[in-house]
């Protein structure tokens, strides 16, 4: 389900997924294919974690590499979630023979 929700993001960020919502910032976000694709990769990654301890690792391998890199945005993009969200995003076939547990192969890459 998607919800559309503008005051609910910072700077740049314009989607989000809060299991089982993608949030965005604008309507006219929902025909953007690539972002809601990126979306959908987490919506797998948090259900097939339970959900919560998707967040807290999010959270806590966050936190780690804001530490190593000092860098808070950095440390985003190189979260292991986010890494295979963003390499596959624009493959609107990639939930369909995504192994389970995938994001693993973004941890240490």
């Amino acid at each position: 389900m998607i919800i559309v929700f503008k005051h609910f993001f910072y700077r740049n960020y314009v989607g989000l997924s809060l299991w089982p919502f993608i949030i965005l910032k604008e309507g006219a976000l929902k025909k953007d294919e690539v972002l809601i694709n990126h979306e959908r990769i987490h919506l797998r990654q948090q259900r097939e974690l339970l959900i919560v301890p998707f967040y807290l690792l999010y959270v806590a391998e966050w936190i780690l590499r804001t530490i190593l890199y000092l860098d808070s945005y950095r440390a985003y993009q190189n979260i292991s979630f986010e890494r295979e969200a963003y390499a596959n995003e624009k493959n609107p076939e990639y939930l369909s023979h995504r192994n389970a547990f995938s994001f693993l192969d973004y941890l240490v890459r």
